[in-house]
């Protein structure tokens, strides 16, 4: 009862922001392409590697002001700054503070704490999930446990910000699961929404 009303309230108010005509019906069936932003930011995590320097190899976590603290160095700002420029930066630093003559550093992401989708509504653990590179809406249902015996699965809806305006689209589980229509590729901050059947 009270995720049917969570369900309820979510389609409501995010109908009314979109405004009318918008609804599951005239949904377009997938978002326009865009490119996958693989910037850092808070609470994200990565790997450093310095080639020949094993005890400048760690792992980091961006902290809330957008850095890091990193050996020799102090603090490095790393916010919005995709794995290569990380690397960059901190070859530069590294040669700048004299600290190596030529540094090789590669970045590895392990983790995009910053990045979630929402998965709400007709699923078994409602909540946020880890957007990582690559992540659809059917594997994000999946993180969420799955649905319930109650889900109007091909109803599900995906609501995101483009620019100024809130945006919905379809997202037929039940018909990307066997082929018939394309997984839609999931963006931070996307919220699904899968309703449950009407009775």
């Amino acid at each position: 009862m009270i995720l049917r009303r969570i369900a309820l309230a979510v389609v409501v108010l995010t109908a009314a922001l979109v405004g009318p005509g918008c609804g599951p019906t005239g949904s377009p069936t997938a978002p326009p392409a865009t490119e996958d932003d693989s910037t850092l930011g808070p609470g994200d995590e990565f790997e450093v590697r310095v080639y020949g320097e094993d005890d400048l190899n760690n792992n980091y976590r961006v902290e809330q002001d957008g850095t890091i603290d990193f050996p020799y160095l102090g603090r490095v700002s790393v916010s919005e700054l995709g794995p290569s420029e990380i690397a960059d930066l901190i070859e530069q630093r590294l040669r700048e503070d004299e600290v190596l003559v030529n540094p090789q550093v590669s970045v590895i992401v392990t983790g995009w704490g910053s990045r979630r989708v929402s998965v709400i509504g007709a699923v078994r653990t409602p909540g946020n999930y880890e957007v990582t590179p690559g992540l659809t809406a059917l594997q994000a249902v999946s993180l969420a446990g799955g649905t319930t015996d109650l889900a109007d699965r091909n109803g599900a809806i995906l609501t995101r910000r483009i620019g100024e305006d809130l945006r919905r689209f379809q997202v037929p589980l039940d018909r990307i699961s066997v082929g018939d229509s394309s997984d839609v590729p999931v963006r931070a901050d996307d919220i699904i929404l899968v309703p449950e059947r009407p009775f």
